[in-house]
């Protein structure tokens, strides 16, 4: 195995298990979760099924839609499904609810950044996207929308059935929703494996904002 394919798979699976403990500490600042955290939440209440279960049955049923617009899966994509519900579960089982704002609004602020530290990491690792990004773009290609547009429509719709479902919504999803794009863009380039064709642009719509990087 080349070194190069060995810092992809160690970027990718660090990643991916660094969201899922991030998405963890943002339920448990209690301030409000990422767009698609909230309908994962408000489905957990209702099912009472764990939220990182709910996550990876999420997961899979939209990658289930990625057969009709002709999205092609790849080892990031179905790591995604699974490895980020089993880290929010381990994560929540450790890490204890936090109560008053002095405890909260850091442990918030710590969780959106390791959230775009996380989702620079294994996107940067290049083995796919993950079903929600995939049908965002899959979505862009057959719409000719924008992808802020069909990004912003997706979530909308996600956080509003969460929120109906009873999943927190607050000022930490505000806070994610501003920080998130600038976040990514910083550690896609922060952690960015050299493609092959060094002189390639790769353009990557990462979990909540398109991103281009120079090669």
């Amino acid at each position: 195995m080349s070194r190069d394919l060995t810092r992809r798979l160690l970027q990718l699976y660090v990643g991916l298990a660094l969201y899922g403990v991030s998405s963890a500490v943002l339920v448990r600042a209690g301030l409000g979760l990422e767009p698609w955290g909230v309908l994962h939440q408000g489905l957990a209440e209702k099912t009472g099924l764990t939220i990182g279960v709910v996550s990876i049955g999420v997961g899979a049923l939209v990658l289930l839609l990625w057969i009709p617009i002709r999205q092609r899966p790849g080892l990031g994509t179905v790591s995604n499904v699974v490895v980020i519900g089993i880290a929010m579960d381990g994560t929540l089982a450790l890490v204890p609810d936090v109560h008053g704002l002095a405890g909260q609004i850091p442990l918030m602020l710590a969780g959106i950044v390791l959230n775009g530290m996380a989702t620079g990491l294994y996107i940067a690792a290049r083995f796919g996207p993950g079903p929600r990004d995939g049908l965002m773009t899959g979505l862009n290609r057959l719409t000719g929308r924008s992808i802020r547009l069909v990004r912003t429509a997706i979530e909308v719709a996600v956080v509003a059935t969460g929120f109906v479902l009873g999943g927190s919504l607050g000022v930490g999803t505000v806070v994610y929703a501003l920080a998130i794009g600038p976040l990514a863009q910083l550690f896609l380039r922060v952690f960015a494996v050299p493609a092959p064709d060094a002189g390639a642009t790769v353009v990557v719509a990462g979990s909540r904002e398109g991103a281009t990087i120079p090669r």
